[in-house]
């Protein structure tokens, strides 16, 4: 059964970190339905001064963040003292597990566009400890077919295996790029969350052909098959694809654990300075 069109979300202008512009379109009003995603913010400038003031040291538990760079550079440190950069093509992938604090700190450049996804980690790996995994553009397969290019950032398509898939909750990220009137179709399994963001252009999805344009994600239903065309523009788009976790969520700031007390015991741990394990 092919998935159709069941929520389309813009979501809002937000400042974040230093002073950092960007548009939150995943947040705490999508966690249900977009489970186990619990956050994404979109970014794209052409202005440094929207992002170059940055993120500074925080801390973060419970979640794991992936960041990925169509275009740009972003500085990262953290306390595992893993240090680098994430440029064009390339994705961090942070597992916060137990506790970590770290930094994003961008650079000026002549676009920065991209995104950050928090995948919510099961109850049972919370505490897991701490890995930092960096994706590098020329680690990332490509695969060519039917007027377009797809990136397998994570997880597999076709017969391109990609990087990572994650050891605690298995996620498939593609990058799509079609030409206009290209067509993309993926198998799924049948219960997992499938979503995506379109960066540019249009496309018509599902057996309705329902038409979206860029800036925005679009939730599919279940089923065994997703599908899309793109418009005549072309599209540029990201595929995420997981399985929902279905368990409760209490999220405070940067940490997300399962219960109230968990959450408190977490910000105690900070003020005292026992967080990093």
């Amino acid at each position: 059964m092919r998935r159709e069109v069941a929520q389309v979300v813009t979501g809002s202008r937000a400042v974040d970190g230093a002073g950092v512009n960007l548009v939150r379109v995943l947040g705490r009003p999508t966690t249900e339905s977009f489970d186990p995603f619990l956050m994404m913010d979109a970014f794209d400038s052409t202005d440094p001064r929207d992002y170059v003031k940055g993120f500074p040291w925080h801390p973060h538990r419970g979640i794991e963040t992936v960041t990925y760079l169509v275009s740009g550079h972003i500085e990262h440190g953290d306390s595992l003292g893993n240090k680098g950069d994430i440029l064009d093509g390339g994705c961090q992938w942070m597992t916060a597990g137990s506790g970590i604090m770290h930094q994003e700190m961008p650079l000026a450049s002549p676009r920065m566009l991209g995104l950050q996804l928090w995948l919510n980690l099961p109850k049972k790996d919370k505490m897991t400890p701490p890995k930092y995994n960096d994706i590098r553009a020329q680690d990332v397969p490509e695969v060519r077919e039917n007027g377009g290019v797809v990136r397998v950032i994570a997880g597999k398509y076709k017969d391109a295996v990609g990087f990572m898939e994650g050891d605690h909750v298995k996620m498939t990220m593609l990058d799509v790029n079609l030409q206009p009137g290209a067509e993309f179709k993926m198998e799924t399994p049948e219960d997992a969350t499938v979503f995506v963001y379109l960066f540019s252009g249009s496309a018509k999805f599902g057996l309705t052909g329902t038409e979206q344009d860029d800036k925005r994600a679009i939730l599919f239903t279940k089923g065994d098959e997703v599908a899309f065309t793109a418009g005549d523009q072309g599209v540029h788009l990201v595929l995420c694809q997981a399985k929902a976790l279905n368990e409760p969520i209490a999220w405070g700031g940067p940490i997300v654990m399962n219960t109230r007390e968990e959450l408190m015991r977490a910000f105690d741990e900070l003020d005292r300075g026992t967080f990093i394990k």
